[in-house]
């Protein structure tokens, strides 16, 4: 009995365990579900986040470097044989020597032109544009996940319009057959059928494979497992329209608000303010550097081959034999076989190619956001006109299939009005998808990033 309570325990602890995760996998992903998975196992915004790190040390360094002496230590043990200089009478001697040295030294520039402070303006402008090199990976993910997961929704939807034309046209075979049979249509109507009933059992299977294809790239989007089942939500496909009409002058601060804020934008114009820091650096080395340095240092020493020689203890040596310094250099930058003078022209063509790729960037920039705006309204326009389309189609289907069954039309003429019905469903939906997205890229321009939508 105790071990029958022991295996129902044990069990009811698996359950436990695993259903929260069978339920996981199970749950449809909605498109926020499948951007935001992307984001967390892209491993191309992990390296940019690595790449952000190393920015984050360069500017650390650089504080460090202008505001903090560099400091070395050392210690050193040395043997000679022969002709030496006697530390203590500063006198050749021939004789064995041990000498150990330890000396501790520092030093700091009090000025090089800028060069501590600008360093530090340009890692921290870096590390900012590390931040939106970030943002810019996780947006253009995001936008790549929405499209490919619109085109399994497409497709996914396109297999549903199939299966129930399949349906429909195994059902007028059926009745093509039954007809034949009592004398009302000829064998010539029944192929009809049957050839439309093969040519939407081919659209079926084409259907089906395009949207494994899609899902595939979704797949590899999101960085998902493969081997393992991907369901998202496909309801947005059967939402309500709503058409969003942006004014000209709404438009107008769109694309203010998109040159001065999208990431790209902002890499531009932060990478020629880099550019321009080192400008002034490139100027600056024409100038004079100062440096202050200091240290300390001392000793022990004895001769190990002389005979009757003792030496001082090893600490009375180490307190005698200390010494300091203290000293302050000027340097002069005199000739340099034009070093400086060519990289301040190298300095000088980068800031000057940086603030040209700036304003074409700004230039750029206003052109997506103004064809960002025309493509959605068009998008809306294309989606009603699609939508009636379909709703007329449709109606002309069921007309015919009345008119069929009745044996008023013909099997052609039946499968001309299933064709239309069905290609118009098809570009329904897919002017339905093409909006979606072109609203969200008109909202990302205007502020509201791709995952917060």
């Amino acid at each position: 009995m105790k071990i029958y309570k022991l295996h129902l325990t044990v069990l009811a602890f698996l359950i436990c365990v695993t259903a929260p995760t069978m339920l996981l996998a199970q749950a449809p992903m909605t498109l926020h579900d499948c951007m935001a998975y992307a984001v967390d196992n892209s491993l191309k915004v992990k390296m940019q986040e690595l790449t952000t790190d190393d920015a984050r040390l360069a500017r650390r360094d650089a504080i460090l470097n202008a505001f903090t002496p560099g400091i070395d230590a050392g210690a050193s043990a040395q043997m000679s044989f022969g002709r030496t200089i006697d530390p203590e009478t500063n006198t050749y001697v021939t004789t064995a020597t041990f000498s150990n040295n330890y000396s501790v030294s520092g030093g700091i520039y009090i000025f090089n032109g800028f060069s501590a402070v600008n360093n530090i303006r340009i890692s921290k402008t870096s590390l900012s544009m590390g931040a939106d090199r970030e943002k810019l990976a996780e947006d253009e993910l995001c936008l790549a996940t929405m499209q490919a997961y619109y085109n399994v929704v497409y497709y996914q939807k396109l297999v549903t319009i199939l299966e129930d034309q399949v349906e429909t046209a195994n059902s007028a075979l059926t009745l093509a057959v039954r007809q034949e049979e009592l004398g009302q249509k000829g064998y010539a109507d029944v192929v009809e059928m049957e050839a439309e009933l093969a040519s939407r059992e081919y659209q079926l299977v084409n259907a089906r494979n395009m949207h494994n294809d899609a899902l595939i790239t979704l797949k590899d989007l999101m960085f998902w497992p493969m081997d393992q089942e991907l369901v998202i939500d496909v309801s947005m496909a059967d939402k309500d329209f709503v058409s969003i009409l942006t004014p000209e002058n709404e438009t107008d601060g769109i694309v203010e608000y998109a040159r001065e804020n999208m990431p790209s934008v902002a890499i531009a114009r932060k990478s020629m303010q880099v550019a321009g820091d080192d400008l002034k650096t490139a100027k600056w080395r024409f100038a004079p550097s100062l440096y202050l340095s200091g240290g300390w240092s001392t000793g022990y020493y004895t001769y190990p081959g002389q005979e009757g020689y003792v030496p001082l203890p090893f600490w009375n040596q180490m307190t005698n034999n200390q010494g300091e310094w203290v000293g302050v250099s000027l340097s002069f930058p005199i000739y340099n076989r034009l070093g400086n003078l060519s990289n301040l022209r190298r300095k000088r063509n980068a800031y000057t190619r940086t603030s040209l790729e700036y304003r074409q960037k700004q230039r750029e920039i206003e052109s997506e956001v103004r064809r960002a705006v025309q493509d959605r309204d068009g998008a809306a326009a294309a989606f009603r006109q699609a939508e009636r389309r379909a709703t007329v189609q449709e109606e002309s289907y069921h007309l015919c299939l009345k008119q069929y069954e009745q044996g008023l039309i013909s099997a052609l003429e039946f499968q001309t009005a299933s064709d239309n019905w069905l290609n118009a469903k098809s570009i329904k939906l897919d002017a339905l998808l093409k909006y979606y997205i072109k609203c969200s890229v008109v909202n990302y321009y205007n502020g509201i990033d791709y995952i917060e939508q």
